[in-house]
């Protein structure tokens, strides 16, 4: 069976569905994931997805925005989230390993490419309207950097009231 490796970044931790979704990708094929996560709770990152919100028509998480968490914190809960990733991934049989970055993710992105000679990127996100509208965005910025092929993924919502799905 042919092996497939992947880098995939993403923002906060994966749900089922979004699990499910990445790892069924390539059909039968084996893979083994490599996953960034950049912790959130920059001031600029937070007024871009309040935003996005915004665009949605989903007030009370624009309104909320300003509830998240920055610094230490941020960072503790990105690395909660990502464990929780790498574990829902390794659930399915696939290989995982994964790191935070803080500074610099399409530099981080293009070194681990580079370091696990990965077949793909794939980037899972929200949708960022402002971001992608102006190609600020983390997939179109990695097409012109990483030198494999880029696929942008919308992440599944978590279930109102239920918790991670």
């Amino acid at each position: 069976m042919v092996s497939f490796t992947s880098v995939l970044m993403i923002e906060k931790a994966l749900t089922s569905a979004d699990v499910e979704f990445v790892t069924t990708l390539h059909g039968d094929e084996q893979a083994s994931f490599h996953v960034l996560l950049q912790p959130r709770g920059n001031q600029a990152d937070r007024l871009l997805r309040a935003i996005d919100d915004l665009a949605l028509g989903e007030l009370d998480e624009a309104a909320r925005e300003g509830e998240t968490p920055e610094g230490e914190q941020a960072r503790d809960e990105g690395e909660r989230a990502l464990e929780v990733s790498l574990q829902a991934l390794r659930g399915t049989g696939s290989s995982a390993e994964g790191r935070l970055i803080e500074d610099h993710p399409l530099d981080a992105l293009k070194a681990l490419v580079e370091e696990v000679d990965a077949d793909e990127v794939l980037v899972l996100t929200d949708p960022h309207y402002v971001e992608e509208f102006f190609h600020r965005d983390w997939a179109s910025r990695a097409r012109h950097k990483v030198g494999v092929p880029v696929l942008k993924l919308f992440s599944h919502a978590r279930v109102q009231g239920g918790g991670a799905s």
